[in-house]
């Protein structure tokens, strides 16, 4: 009796173990795999990426709804459907928020400035004069890369231009953290972001750079976001999470804009998340543009 219950229980140990240790999913070679409903939802109504394969767990109740939506867009696309535990998903997406759903596709690059060229832009320029995009200079936090391209997307920004050296990649925390705008928004990616502002200022267009305080910024004009008025294209810089925009480029731009505070600020709480604050100044910017266009 004694050697059957210790059988049983080396038997229980085993199968607990084999249990914790989720099923090995072989991956197709170059992919990577979004997480989350809206990235993976967006993504499989978009012809931006390579689709592969949508893994989802069971699901009740509302969730159970929006799983079986994303089984009629997979297979609309033809995209294969499997169903996975949440161990599974778990280990396909690392331990982020996968809300019972991944796919695999290829990854998205940046697009190059000469697509930017296209007579879409044309297109825009005769209609409405008043263009923004927005410029980032080495931003590297994916989280707050999504921010930004969410806030972007929803504010009416008409293209999002980033440097690509030291700065994040459009990988899936970046999608998740925008909220799937990145499978929808394109974003552009140039390896000389300083010639390429030279270049814009000489089309015409207004370089705005960004500060904490006009404390940080020398030889050109500093102005709060709430007086700002513009009537032409205009490029809104914001500089990295750390350094802020560079002094290299704040010497390319025409103005620099920073938000006032509503209170006497301790020191160090004295600048806002880049995300928050670039959220902000478009904002006060955009809107602007709404009101003209109305």
């Amino acid at each position: 009796r004694e050697l059957w219950v210790s059988r049983q229980s080396d038997f229980s140990k085993e199968r607990k173990r084999l249990d914790r240790k989720p099923l090995f999913i072989e991956r197709t070679r170059g992919s990577e795999i979004l997480y989350g409903i809206a990235p993976c939802s967006l993504a499989l109504s978009q012809s931006r990426r390579g689709l592969f394969r949508l893994f989802l767990k069971q699901s009740s109740g509302s969730r159970r709804l929006v799983m079986s939506e994303l089984v009629l867009q997979a297979t609309a696309r033809g995209v294969p459907v499997q169903h996975v535990t949440r161990r599974e998903l778990n280990a396909l997406c690392r331990g982020h928020v996968h809300q019972g759903v991944c796919l695999e596709a290829t990854p998205l690059r940046f697009k190059s400035l000469e697509e930017a060229e296209k007579p879409d832009l044309r297109v825009e320029e005769n209609q409405n004069q008043q263009l923004i995009w927005l410029a980032l200079e080495r931003i590297q936090d994916p989280m707050n890369l999504g921010a930004l391209l969410r806030s972007a997307y929803f504010l009416g920004v008409d293209r999002v231009v980033t440097s690509q050296r030291n700065s994040c990649p459009l990988t899936p925390t970046v999608s998740k953290a925008s909220s799937g705008a990145m499978e929808v928004f394109d974003v552009y990616g140039t390896d000389d972001f300083r010639s390429f502002l030279k270049a814009k200022t000489a089309e015409g267009w207004e370089v705005v750079g960004t500060a904490s305080s006009p404390e940080d910024v020398e030889n050109v004009p500093v102005i709060s976001c709430l007086e700002f008025r513009w009537n032409k294209p205009v490029i809104i810089v914001i500089g990295s999470e750390g350094d802020g925009v560079s002094l290299e480029t704040q010497l390319l731009c025409h103005r620099m804009l920073a938000i006032p505070p509503g209170r006497v600020l301790h020191p160090g709480i004295e600048s806002l998340n880049v995300s928050v604050a670039t959220g902000i100044l478009l904002h006060s910017i955009c809107s602007q543009k709404l009101k003209q266009g109305d």
